[in-house]
């Protein structure tokens, strides 16, 4: 499955973790890549209706939302995790995102 990122905040964003933890994003999104909506935990987790979390774990806990169109994943918010509960604000970031991919 094809994976394409919403805009360059995504990959900016990735590129400022630490090494160790830039390695594990790319190998966790190799995973999406290869097994796309059958990857499941601890990999990936469902948030809400067409909402889903990368969970990369660590010494940063990393979390890049991302959604499924057509034929392809599309990367939309990525944030380190600093708290049990995902932040509200996070949540409506991709979900605007994903209102403004339809």
């Amino acid at each position: 499955m094809k994976i394409r990122l919403f805009d360059s905040k995504i990959e900016e964003f990735i590129a400022s973790l630490e090494k160790a933890t830039i390695a594990k994003v790319l190998r966790t999104i190799d995973l999406l890549e290869m097994f796309g909506n059958q990857l499941g935990l601890p990999h990936s987790k469902k948030v809400k209706d067409r909402l889903f979390e990368l969970r990369i774990r660590g010494k940063q806990e990393i979390r890049i939302f991302y959604t499924f169109t057509r034929n392809e994943t599309v990367l939309l918010h990525g944030f380190i995790k600093k708290t049990n509960r995902i932040p509200a604000r996070e949540i409506q970031t991709a979900l605007h995102r994903i209102a403004s991919l339809d």
